[in-house]
């Protein structure tokens, strides 16, 4: 998989922020080394986020995020700083650039509690040093540059590169639940939604997870699960199931061999299982004519589309004998008002950075609206939840 290929969920995004005619725009390009934004002397050229993936050592493939100028006026101004604060519940680290020639002002101020208030680390670069007769020391937030002298460009880099933690982020899907030489079955359907030729990305992810703690990992159909543990020597320690094979795993599986499912890892790895977990249980709370949203991450129905659009609808109707009005959003869109809701059902989320599917999370906590995901909400119709989180010992005591 090369760096391109690195899927833009697993990218630290770094933001760029700042008022009009800060020079940000020509900032990114210098440190992406690449015409990516429109640079003109029009203040507020960038009216959209723009995004570009690059490599940044040492931190890894990383996705730039270019924003609109923070301080503009009218209602169009108002709509960008709303998506302005949108892109910072995606951004891992963020870089306020300013004017060095300005005083900080209210706009610079404003970005800042923002970034205090969501715990993004920053740096502030003060740009247009080639205007300056004497330009001042780096401190520890403060950073001097001149993107069209190219001046400290390659030493900002390395700063930004410093702003993460990559090891603090690098959470593990299975690797902590399993032991070297371990055995975990893992089980794949292939149907009219499995990808032709391929797996989709959460089996690729827990195969390549398997294999560095150097477990072991057997893949089948459903079909073939029964024979299989009947006939393997040394008793797998796990069963990985996709979620929508629940029930025939869970019968399969003797109740001494653990259980769970590649939705319910990923929504650990992206951090909000305990979430799911908890809003799972509005499930049995849910009243004739709700509102429930049930998102999909990717836009390529393929991946998880009939779970989303037929499965669960189906479920949810026979579980609680009631009739709801199920909204379906896929990629990148949400509501932006949960209010009108009672529930969200969100995918695995493989397509989506962990920043992102916080953020949706924290949106609908916000609204006060229980927030869980399909692999959850099926454990969880199906009475087996506490026996598919029953190994995860931050979430196993919620039920």
């Amino acid at each position: 998989m090369g760096m391109n290929d690195t899927p833009s969920g697993e990218r630290i995004h770094i933001g760029f922020f700042g008022r009009r005619n800060a020079g940000k725009s020509s900032v990114v390009n210098a440190f992406t080394n690449q015409e990516l934004a429109v640079v003109s002397d029009t203040p507020g050229t960038t009216t959209d986020p723009v995004y570009k993936s690059m490599e940044l050592l040492p931190m890894g493939p990383v996705m730039i995020i270019d924003t609109p100028g923070f301080d503009d006026e009218g209602a169009l101004g108002e709509m960008r700083i709303k998506k302005t604060s949108q892109v910072l519940n995606k951004t891992d680290c963020a870089v306020l650039v300013t004017d060095c020639t300005v005083p900080l002002g209210k706009c610079e101020e404003q970005l800042i509690e923002l970034f205090t208030k969501k715990k993004i680390p920053y740096i502030t670069v003060k740009n247009k040093i080639d205007l300056l007769d004497k330009v001042p020391e780096h401190t520890e937030t403060e950073f001097y540059v001149s993107a069209l002298e190219k001046k400290n460009i390659n030493e900002l880099r390395e700063r930004v590169a410093h702003l993460v933690d990559v090891k603090e982020m690098t959470r593990m899907l299975v690797g902590d639940i399993l032991k070297p030489n371990e055995l975990a079955v893992l089980v794949i359907p292939i149907d009219k939604a499995a990808p032709k030729g391929r797996l989709i990305l959460p089996q690729q992810q827990v195969i390549r997870d398997i294999l560095e703690v150097g477990a072991i990992a057997c893949t089948v159909r459903e079909t073939e699960l029964k024979y299989t543990l009947e006939n393997l020597v040394t008793k797998p320690s796990l069963v990985i199931t996709d979620s929508q094979a629940f029930a025939r795993v869970n019968e399969d599986t003797p109740k001494d061999i653990r259980l769970t499912s590649f939705s319910i890892l990923m929504a650990r790895y992206k951090g909000f299982l305990e979430s799911a977990v908890k809003g799972a249980a509005a499930i049995d709370k849910l009243k004739d004519g709700d509102k429930i949203v049930i998102s999909e991450g990717c836009t390529h129905h393929r991946q998880c589309g009939d779970i989303g659009s037929v499965k669960l609808p189906a479920m949810l109707k026979k579980y609680t004998g009631k009739e709801f009005e199920i909204v379906l959003t896929s990629g990148r869109e949400f509501p932006e008002d949960l209010s009108p809701y009672s529930l969200v059902i969100h995918c695995g989320g493989c397509m989506l950075g962990s920043r992102e599917l916080v953020y949706r999370m924290n949106c609908a906590e916000d609204a006060g609206v229980p927030f869980t995901n399909y692999g959850v909400a099926l454990a969880y119709m199906q009475g087996i939840l506490k026996r598919t989180i029953d190994m995860l010992p931050d979430v196993r005591d919620l039920i």
